[in-house]
Order: C-alpha cells, then sequence, then structure tokens
C-alpha cells in the first residue's frame, strides 16, 4: 500500500497544511486537531485506501491507519513544516469538548510523542529479565548495569521527555520547557533533598521533592509557562527581545514550579497513587477487570489515555504497575481471539483476509485494525471480547499479576512480566489462555451477522441484472486486475475489478450515482452508484505526485453524474512521458457484498460496454 500517497491525500482532505494546528501519532492512528473543523472531510478521508476507520474522540481528530502509521505521518510532517504543534493563524476551535475531553486531549497530546521512548525502553527492561532468567547475564556484570541505565533513562528523565508533549499541546517553546524540566531533575536539588535541611526562596518555603518520573508537575508547569511565555512576548522590547524573553520564562517559570506548581502535582500523584493502592488492597481484582472489560470501550471514546499517568508513576516509583498492563492484557488477548474466531467461521473472502491479519495483530497488542475493522462493525464479537477480556481480567487481579514495563501488552510483549516474583508470567500465560479459550468459544456460540449471507438475502429484492452492470468509463485495453503494478490493485486489497489501459484521454461515469471522492490531484473518483455500488476508478500508478498537473475537470464532491457524462480529462503523452504507468484500476469497492461479481475477460473495450456484473445470477461476461 502507498502510505506516502496517504499522506498527500489526507492533507488535502483536511483543509490543506494552514488548516493543522496540531499532528502527532500512536501505534496505529494519527492524531489531528485544527483551525477550522468545516474544512475537514471526514467521509472523504475513511473511503481513502488504506484507512481503516476515522473516530472522533478526546478533542482529535483520529486516522486509524495500522502498523505503517509513521510512514503516513512523516509525508504529513514534511508537508505541514516544523515546528509541528504550533498553530498557523488564529484557531477557531480552541476550547473543544468538557472539561474531562480537555483533559484527556492534554494525556494524549503530551504521551504520544514519548510513547516510542518508554516502549523502547521497557522492551530492554524486558530483554534484561529474560537474561538474568537464563543465567546468560549476571545482574553484578558492567553490561547489565549499562544496559540497566540505558532502560531507566527513559522513565528518570520522564518530565523532559514530557515536557517536549506538553509544548506542542499548550503551544510553547519545546526547549525552554525541557529546560525548565531539567531544572526539576538537577543533582543540586537531589543534594538539598538528600541533606535534608530546610531550604528556601527569597524568603518562601521550598518543598523539594523527587521529580525524578513524575508525569503531572511538569504537565501543570508547561501550562503555566505558555502564559509566562505570552507575557513575555508583550513585554520584552523588540531590540532585545532576543534574549529578554527566555530570561523571563526561566526566571520566572522555574521558581513557580519549585515553589508551588511541582510539589502540588507531587501531591496529586501521591493522592492518585494512594488511591489505587486502596483500591487493589481492598479489591485487586476489580481494575484489571473493568480494564480487560472496558478497554475496547475506551479505545473508541478516545479516553484509554487516562490511565497513562498513574501507570507510568507506577513504573517509575516502584518498577511496575498494575493499573494498566494486567486488564490491557486480557483485553487484548481477547480481542485477537475474537477477530480470529470471525475469520474461522466467516464464508466472505474478504471478510476472512481481513480478520485473519488483524486477529494476529491483536494477539501481538495492536487492537485497532481488529477493534475497527471486525470485532465493532460485527458487535456481537465485540461482546465476546468484553466479557472474555473481564473474565482474564479478574484472574489477573486475583493472582496478582503486574507488568514491570511500559510495552502494549500482548504475546510479543510478555517478556515485559517477567520479574521479581517469578510466578508472574505464569500468571500472564493464563490470563492469556482464559481470554483466548473464553472469547473464542463466545464467539463461536454469539455468532454474528456474515456479510455473505447477509448479501444473499438481500439480492432476493436486488434490482434487475441490467441495473447491476458496470460500464467501461474508459476507450482502450482491458486487463486483469492482476496486471497492475500495484500491489494495493493487483490483490484486490481495495476491491475487485479489471483495469484499463486507455486509449482516449476522457474518464466518463460507469453508474449512474453521487461523486463520493474527488482529490484535488483529479486522478480518482470515487462514485456511489444509486443501487447501492461503489465504485473507485484511479488514473494511473502514482499520478498523485503531478498534483494535478495535465487533468482537468469541474467535478466536485456531492454532484450527481449520469452514465456517460464526462468527469476527468488527461493527457496520455504528458504522464507517459514523465515516467507514470496510465493503467487505470476500476474497482467495485464494496465488492464484498457481491459474492458472484464477475468481470469480463481481457480484450479491447470502447466506452460503455459492460466490463463487470454484479448480480449473483449472472455469469461470465
Amino acid at each position: 500500500m502507498d502510505y506516502n500517497q496517504l499522506g498527500l491525500d489526507i492533507l488535502a482532505l483536511v483543509g490543506g497544511q494552514d488548516n493543522v494546528s496540531k499532528l502527532t501519532h500512536c501505534a496505529t492512528r494519527l492524531r489531528m486537531e485544527f483551525n477550522d473543523d468545516s474544512l475537514v472531510e471526514a467521509k472523504a478521508i475513511e473511503a481513502l485506501p488504506c484507512v481503516i476507520s476515522v473516530v472522533e474522540r478526546g478533542g482529535q481528530f483520529q486516522i486509524v491507519v495500522g502498523n505503517n502509521v509513521q510512514q503516513t505521518f512523516r509525508v504529513l510532517q514534511k508537508a505541514i513544516g516544523q515546528p509541528v504543534g504550533k498553530a498557523v493563524g488564529q484557531a477557531k476551535n480552541k476550547a473543544k469538548g468538557g472539561i474531562f475531553t480537555q483533559i484527556i486531549s492534554v494525556i494524549s497530546t503530551t504521551f504520544t510523542p514519548v510513547i516510542p521512548a518508554i516502549t523502547g525502553a521497557g522492551m530492554i527492561k524486558a530483554l534484561l529479565a529474560i537474561l538474568k532468567l537464563t543465567g546468560a547475564i549476571s545482574a553484578a556484570s558492567p553490561t547489565y548495569h549499562l544496559l540497566d541505565t540505558i532502560a531507566d533513562a527513559a522513565f528518570f528523565f520522564l518530565p523532559v521527555l514530557l515536557a517536549y508533549g506538553a509544548s506542542i499541546k499548550f503551544e510553547c517553546n519545546p526547549i525552554l520547557a525541557m529546560t525548565i524540566a531539567g531544572a526539576l531533575l538537577h543533582p543540586n536539588l537531589a543534594q538539598m533533598l538528600a541533606a535534608g535541611s530546610p531550604i528556601d526562596f527569597i524568603g518562601i518555603p521550598v518543598r523539594l521533592a523527587d521529580y525524578a518520573g513524575s508525569v503531572l508537575p511538569i504537565i501543570f508547569t508547561v501550562w503555566l509557562m505558555s502564559y509566562i511565555e505570552r507575557f513575555a512576548e508583550k513585554v520584552s522590547p523588540t531590540m532585545i527581545k532576543f534574549f529578554t524573553k527566555p530570561m523571563i520564562i526561566l526566571l520566572v517559570t522555574t521558581p513557580l514550579a519549585l515553589v508551588a506548581v511541582g510539589p502540588f502535582g507531587i501531591f496529586l500523584n501521591d493522592l492518585v497513587a494512594s488511591g489505587a493502592a486502596v483500591i487493589d488492597g481492598k479489591a485487586s481484582w476489580l481494575i484489571p477487570m473493568l480494564m480487560g472489560g472496558l478497554q475496547p470501550f475506551l479505545v473508541i471514546t478516545g479516553t484509554a489515555w487516562a490511565m497513562t499517568p498513574i501507570a507510568t508513576g507506577q513504573l517509575s516509583k516502584n518498577g511496575f504497575e498494575m493499573i494498566n498492563g494486567p486488564g490491557m492484557l486480557a483485553s487484548n488477548i481477547a480481542q485477537g481471539a475474537a477477530t480470529l474466531c470471525v475469520a474461522f467461521r466467516t464464508k466472505n473472502k474478504n471478510l476472512r483476509q481481513l480478520a485473519s491479519s488483524a486477529g494476529f495483530t491483536a494477539l501481538l497488542g495492536i487492537t485497532e485494525p481488529s477493534l475497527y475493522g471486525v470485532t465493532l462493525k460485527l458487535r456481537r464479537p465485540l461482546i465476546a471480547a468484553m466479557i472474555g477480556g473481564g473474565c482474564a481480567g479478574v484472574y489477573a487481579g486475583v493472582s496478582g499479576l503486574v507488568r514491570y514495563a511500559f510495552v502494549s501488552p500482548g504475546l510479543a510483549a510478555l517478556p515485559a512480566f517477567i520479574g521479581e516474583n517469578p510466578m508472574n508470567i505464569v500468571h500472564a500465560l493464563i490470563t492469556c489462555v482464559i481470554a483466548i479459550v473464553m472469547t473464542f468459544a463466545l464467539t463461536w456460540i454469539l455468532g454474528f451477522e456474515d456479510p455473505v449471507v447477509e448479501e444473499a438475502v438481500a439480492t432476493d429484492k436486488a434490482p434487475s441484472d441490467r441495473d447491476e452492470l458496470l460500464h467501461s468509463p474508459l476507450a482502450g485495453q482491458l486487463v486483469a486486475l492482476e496486471q497492475v503494478n500495484d500491489d494495493v490493485f493487483s490483490q484486490g486489497l481495495l476491491g475487485n475489478g479489471v483495469a484499463i489501459v486507455p486509449e482516449q484521454s476522457v474518464l466518463r461515469a460507469p453508474v449512474n450515482g453521487e461523486v463520493v471522492t474527488f482529490l484535488p490531484s483529479k486522478h480518482a473518483v470515487g462514485i456511489k452508484a444509486d443501487n447501492g455500488m461503489e465504485v473507485l476508478m484511479h488514473i494511473g500508478i502514482d499520478t498523485v505526485n503531478l498534483n494535478g498537473e495535465h487533468f482537468t475537470s469541474q467535478l466536485q464532491v456531492g454532484d450527481r453524474v449520469q452514465t456517460g457524462d464526462e468527469l476527468v480529462r488527461f493527457d496520455i503523452a504528458a504522464i507517459t512521458a514523465l515516467g507514470y504507468d496510465i493503467i487505470t484500476p476500476v474497482l467495485v469497492v464494496n465488492s464484498e457484498q457481491y459474492p458472484r461479481l464477475s468481470c469480463r475477460q481481457p480484450g479491447p473495450v470502447s466506452f460503455g460496454e459492460q466490463i463487470v456484473a454484479l448480480n449473483i445470477g449472472e455469469e461470465q461476461v
């Protein structure tokens, strides 16, 4: 799949680079915020190749792409320009949602850039646990201590890392934010803290604290700094602003952080940790059960980030956490089991292919493709996954399962459950077994509405065969879809159909319907036919890079078209002279609803000739 092209297509459909105020990503999705939400074409984005789903939650516009999200993110980042996160112009949607939505937005934006560091450090911790357990390395060796130091660095300097993410959210200088975080971790403060002597700043008592691995103090501090930075911008004379502005920011923000903001954040940290400890002491099964059962709901609503500060705080302070990891392990494994059960039971070829891939990915710890692509759409498998995850979470809580490293829980991350307690990994494995067996059985019993069966019933009421035909939008040579030099098309990942090598430079409507996709590059047109058929025509391979050059059209999304209407004119000679393949796939995107779709044999084809038949009773054309 061309994830570079996807980035350019998304940018065009969100209103261009000037409309993007914030851009981050996590393991499978792009997370964006905009200056003007009205410019964003959500339905057109969801219809793009490679996009699994679009979610608007937690004050963010989230585009679920899958495991190749970083490739698309880099394209967007380069197109928008650095630094990403600085609003271009006046944002029109500053205060979006309620206070809880805004809190979740702050947490997600702050933590998203940090995830690679703490995940990588967590995996090093897991690797060290395996090496130590197998006797491959001694805990007293210098090599072990050096690797352990590397793994600890991300957590010790977590306030510095979070300062960067918080500066993106609060739109202030990231380097100054990180400098203030560095001041909170300075060895001099550690020495004063160890000495135990009273400390004051201009007569104001300072309550020193250990800020290593803390979360809330630096988030509050950077939020305060964002206002001080605006103040410094106003009062600094233009001639000397270069050095007076940063001086004011550091001179005002850092003492306030040490005297008031930092201690308050530490107090809240301790309060939350104490509350979690009380719950764990009285009902150890409760939190893992809730996380195991409700994790899909938290992901869908964008509130899954709410527990991250607590989990990272426990990891930094105790070396393990029980708030997030055990329940997420149960939930992720259950999600994978439900999806794989769908792959076993479905008679729909496309659903089986999607469920097999997404189910395996979910077992490894990445559940968005499974959740948005399979279980959420089929509903009953999602219910089974939530029940199975909740039951496995109960065992995880009762057994005292903990996570020793910050990684996305799944089979690939099981080493993160190896630690001081040798039985912990055993409890993790039992949790996985319970999640798999119970969820798979529940999914099998509850069943689901298979798209193939559903369409078989629907076709009894379908229009006539004549209405279900797809006509050629081009004149030229018709070839099999497998001949297209692009895996996305040739493997039928976007739907079945044919390809045409055009000999005339006009693309016409192959059906009666409404234009639902038409990008500024003018190289691709999507039409939803009146009979429900969804058709995508893609002129050439990688021609999006031409940015509309050599293409002419007045088409708009929402236009009504009739079969034979002119859609796009394009210069075949000019496009091929630039080295682009002009072969044009013509796809039925929702072809999974037509189990007996049949295509015309390769050969010459003229405008309007029948090239695909969609009815169940229709034989090879």
